[in-house]
């Protein structure tokens, strides 16, 4: 059985996506910037992953310096690389020279004491469809309202 403690999610990016697929993939990370996850100090809000030769890394992900690590301590906001098989990498240049995708994080957890990110392959949702999913979530919350009263009854 795997044990699963979330870390950080990006409640925004399903706001903002439409999310196609998913991936768990590994990161590489130093000593100090695990332990500050450990502590909960992490953005995810604006983050965002590319390919570069092949390997593909995360930008923008905010992890707070460890407050005992001193010297140790790296860049905040330095790229990541992320750990993902060959073949899965492959998929992913294909999809992304397709119009409109990207590869966003969606959450890092622990797994197993080892760090996690949920990376989606993504697709920009325009502004209509942000308003579609909120006149859908409203209705929903309506009917849930309304069910409730008249089970008081």
């Amino acid at each position: 059985m795997d044990s699963i403690k979330n870390i950080a999610q990006n409640k925004k990016a399903r706001h903002d996506y439409f999310i196609e697929e998913t991936y768990e993939c590994g990161i590489e990370l130093v000593g100090t910037e695990v332990k500050s996850l450990r502590e909960g100090k992490v953005n995810l809000k604006d983050s965002y992953a590319s390919i570069t030769d092949g390997e593909v890394f995360v930008k923008n992900m905010h992890i707070s310096p460890y407050e005992k690590g001193n010297i140790f301590n790296k860049d905040p906001l330095r790229e990541r690389k992320l750990l993902l098989h060959k073949r899965e990498i492959l998929k992913l240049i294909g999809k992304i020279k397709e119009k409109g995708y990207s590869l966003i994080p969606l959450s890092l957890y622990f797994k197993n004491s080892k760090v996690k990110l949920e990376l989606a392959l993504a697709r920009g949702k325009k502004l209509y469809d942000k308003r579609d999913d909120i006149a859908k979530k409203d209705a929903n919350r309506e009917i849930d309202r309304r069910m409730k009263e008249s089970a008081r009854y």
